[in-house]
């Protein structure tokens, strides 16, 4: 567990879900939460269980699918409601039901929002504060509490903000996170407000939103104003302008203000993660995003340029390899080494000099044609296999088409057929399917099923495709994510093609033959 004297707390599966256009699958949220423990938070808050089913479930799998080893997943809830119970609350129920070790709850500190959107007083606020928190570390829960819209609240009635955090502590919160919920604070005035709740003697957090462009400067600010809990979501996500973006507050926090949050080799990884949850989130990544966008340590000036041949440092803030980034000249294009370097060494692969400069440049070469890997491990280490030498084909590929029909009744169906030469057989097998990509699976297991039983615990989980350039939405080049699993595991590949099925079709072959990899199918 990381160290409990300083809290990363990471809220990207529920506050930075509501972003406009962004919708997390429950396997989105368990891929998501498996990277993030990867960089080594200390709390994940997986949703808001009882009020929303899909984020019940995620706490329903996360019990049996995920193997955490730095983080701890936090339920988020509200207080009970006015007039009861916090025992008879059945939201309050669904917290204690949850199995997460933590619980946040979500409580107004703002006199105006008690009396008009909770429509009950000031004093059943506090009472409903004080319920919940102790009913829930009766039993057993640890408890963190986000004072929302606490900013605004102080600024309207600061004693009664302030009490709402002597409540929280006193009833037993952990850690009462102080929230810009509106976004509009700059950093020297929320310091001083920071500053007073410290006063309480309970132990503060601090929740920003980016309305003003300066969510990470607060959390900074708050830091300094003596904050020991900061929260964030990944990449900046986040509804309006966003959450503060936890990956540049860690880095700012353990490169230039020396505090030690996560392991240097997962600062290292920082990058890659970012653009692996990009992947997941199908959300196009912000090139220029600090320290971990493709752009942050590009140089295109010739006065930089020529700098940068004396010492890169000289107009670097810091050395890019530290997150896992590279420099960039763009002249030369020496993007990806290091990502690429440390991914191969994640699965086992200790390349030497002349190994690695093939596979860089062999991935360069790909994702000049639109290839990720970022999120794509299954593709990534097939493609290391081939640069290696060391893989081998269980099955070729003569050929393959798909036909969609529209029948009389209005009904439409997809049919795939795929020859294939597989241990000195000739295949042909022929899948219907819920469109063509459904097919093309179906008919491809169909084919090779009798030579590898295993094929049978495959299964389709998810499927992103993404639009990466072209004149028109339908003439251009398409990527295609597919995540497959074997009820032991998940992988991902990567397909990229002139149209969706070509691009599907790469991405499943791939899966397929990873797939008997896991199953320890070496080709005959």
């Amino acid at each position: 567990m990381a160290d409990d004297r300083f809290h990363v707390y990471d809220t990207t599966l529920r506050d930075g879900a509501q972003q406009e256009g962004l919708n997390l699958t429950v396997v989105d949220k368990l891929s998501i939460a498996r990277h993030l423990d990867g960089l080594g938070v200390g709390f994940i808050e997986g949703g808001w269980p009882g009020a929303n089913p899909k984020d019940t479930e995620f706490f329903r799998r996360a019990r049996t699918e995920l193997d955490l080893k730095h983080a701890q997943l936090a339920a988020f809830g509200a207080t009970r409601r006015a007039g009861m119970k916090a025992a008879d609350d059945p939201l309050v129920a669904a917290l204690r039901e949850s199995g997460a070790p933590v619980v946040t709850l979500v409580a107004k500190s703002h006199d105006r929002h008690v009396e008009l959107a909770l429509r009950t007083t000031l004093d059943e606020n506090l009472a409903m504060i004080r319920d919940t928190v102790s009913h829930l570390r009766a039993e057993g829960q640890r408890v963190f509490l986000d004072a929302e819209h606490f900013f605004d609240g102080y600024k309207s009635n600061p004693a009664y903000a302030l009490e709402v955090v002597r409540t929280a502590a006193e009833a037993g919160a952990d850690v009462i996170a102080l929230c810009d919920t509106n976004g509009g604070m700059l950093p020297d005035e929320l310091a001083e407000v920071v500053l007073a709740a410290t006063g309480t003697s309970a132990r503060v957090g601090i929740h920003c939103h980016d309305d003003t462009g300066c969510a990470v400067a607060n959390t900074l600010a708050a830091v300094r104003a003596g904050a020991t809990h900061v929260q964030g979501c990944a990449n900046g996500y986040g509804e309006r302008s966003g959450n503060a973006n936890l990956f540049t507050v860690v880095a700012n926090l353990q490169l230039k203000r020396g505090f030690d949050l996560v392991p240097q080799e997962s600062l290292a990884d920082m990058t890659r993660i970012a653009h692996a949850i990009t992947e997941v989130t199908n959300v196009t990544p912000n090139s220029h995003q600090p320290y971990v966008g493709v752009s942050a340590f590009a140089h295109k000036a010739g006065l930089h340029a020529s700098a940068i041949k004396v010492d890169p440092n000289l107009y670097q803030h810091i050395d890019p390899a530290q997150v896992g980034n590279d420099m960039r000249m763009l002249v030369s294009d020496m993007a990806g080494r290091a990502s690429v370097e440390l991914k191969g060494r994640e699965l086992g692969y200790e390349l030497n000099a002349v190994e690695s400069r093939e596979l860089v440049d062999r991935v360069k070469e790909l994702e000049s044609r639109g290839y990720t890997f970022e999120a794509a491990d299954a593709s990534f280490e097939l493609l290391l296999k081939d640069t290696l030498g060391g893989r081998r084909r269980h099955f070729t590929v003569e050929s393959w088409r798909t036909i969609v029909e529209r029948l009389p009744t209005g009904e439409v169906v997809s049919e795939a057929t795929v020859k294939l030469h597989a241990k000195g057989e000739r295949i042909v097998a022929t899948g219907e399917g819920n469109g063509p990509v459904n097919a093309l699976d179906r008919a491809v297991r169909m084919a090779l099923e009798k030579l590898y039983p295993e094929l049978a615990k495959l299964a389709l989980t998810d499927f992103k495709v993404r639009i990466l350039e072209g004149h028109q939405g339908t003439d251009a080049i398409t990527r295609v994510l597919i995540t497959s699993s074997d009820g032991a595991g998940e992988w991902a590949t990567v397909g990229v093609g002139e149209n969706l099925i070509q691009a599907s079709w790469q991405a499943l072959e791939e899966a397929v033959t990873y797939g008997l990899l896991r199953a320890g199918r070496e080709p005959d």
